[in-house]
């Protein structure tokens, strides 16, 4: 006679795997943010053959963005403003680095590189994103995470079509550098517990810090600020320069760097860090459909390199970042 398992003998069943639900939320999040960066590349372009100054656009952009985000800022805020006290460094470090010094560095770094150079070395702050958690945790990134840190970075290199550049500046690469350890503060940062401050708040505050930091420096002359009432060509139409600059302020940076904060909650600096190279990808989208710039086969073997790269990093986990 067959015997049958009492429940005291039964093996009891694996655990199941707890459901992460705001990574994936947070995964959504993140690449509408790289999204919403990316179409800054056609109206900037734009906007500077019009006559426009990098100088010009940056300041409208980010003053633009304060404005739009500061009064739901200040609904969140009511009945605890002494979060944004507690925060105010955070806050201010924030604005001068993630959003006015990132910039401004970028900026000028292509004046003296071309576009792709520029770009790839501000995204060498996913490299300095990692290394920082490690030396801070202690814990080294696991092996599927290496590989999605050199997938990615190998399918920027495809994505830029660097092939046969001549070689740098030397000044230009420094503000590069620059650029980075700006976007590398812009994920830390926002992805930090902030003790109470909403993503809101710490987005449109930090605005707040950069526009008067960058109108600062137009005054002075360090920052050179030209601007045009012509119109711009964006898609082969000619639309009013207003309506490229409410693009670039409400979603290019109002949205991008309200969704790049909560996605930065939610996933953490260094997954969110390697979503954002997504924005390159977005950005060569947007560039085909607006500019009619169709990207070449090895740019599209790098946007597959970049989103396997992002996969494997996802699948890595925090814990490894």
């Amino acid at each position: 006679m067959t015997r049958t398992l009492s429940s005291r003998t039964r093996p009891a069943p694996a655990p199941a795997r707890p459901r992460r639900p705001g990574l994936d939320v947070g995964l959504l999040v993140a690449l509408a943010s790289a999204a919403a960066f990316g179409t800054s590349g056609p109206f900037s372009k734009a906007l500077l053959g019009a006559g426009w100054t990098a100088g010009s656009v940056v300041l409208l952009r980010v003053t633009g963005a304060a404005l739009i985000l500061l009064v739901p800022a200040l609904l969140a805020m009511r009945g605890r403003w002494h979060r944004m006290l507690d925060n105010l460094p955070r806050i201010v470090v924030f604005g001068l680095a993630a959003v006015a010094g990132c910039q401004v560095a970028y900026v000028n770094a292509v004046q003296h590189l071309s576009v792709g150079v520029a770009l790839l070395l501000e995204y060498l702050a996913v490299v300095l994103v990692a290394l920082w958690v490690w030396l801070r945790t202690g814990i080294a990134p696991n092996r599927l995470t290496w590989l999605g840190m050199v997938a990615s970075v190998a399918g920027l290199v495809l994505v830029l079509d660097l092939a046969g550049h001549s070689p740098p500046a030397v000044v230009g690469v420094a503000w590069g550098l620059l650029a980075a350890v700006g976007l590398a503060v812009y994920f830390l940062v926002a992805a930090a517990d902030a003790d109470g401050l909403p993503p809101v708040a710490l987005a449109a505050f930090g605005m707040v810090v950069a526009a008067v930091a960058l109108a600062g420096l137009g005054l002075t002359g360090l920052l050179p600020m030209t601007f045009s009432a012509a119109p711009v060509l964006v898609g082969g139409l000619a639309i009013p320069s207003w309506l490229a600059v409410t693009e670039l302020a409400a979603i290019a940076a109002a949205l991008a760097y309200l969704l790049g904060t909560v996605a930065a909650r939610r996933l953490g600096a260094g997954v969110a860090s390697f979503v954002g190279l997504t924005e390159v990808l977005f950005a060569v989208l947007f560039a085909w459909l607006l500019l009619g710039e169709l990207p070449a086969p090895v740019q599209l073997a790098g946007g597959a390199l970049i989103i396997g790269g992002v996969l494997a990093v996802r699948r890595g986990g925090e814990g490894a970042l």
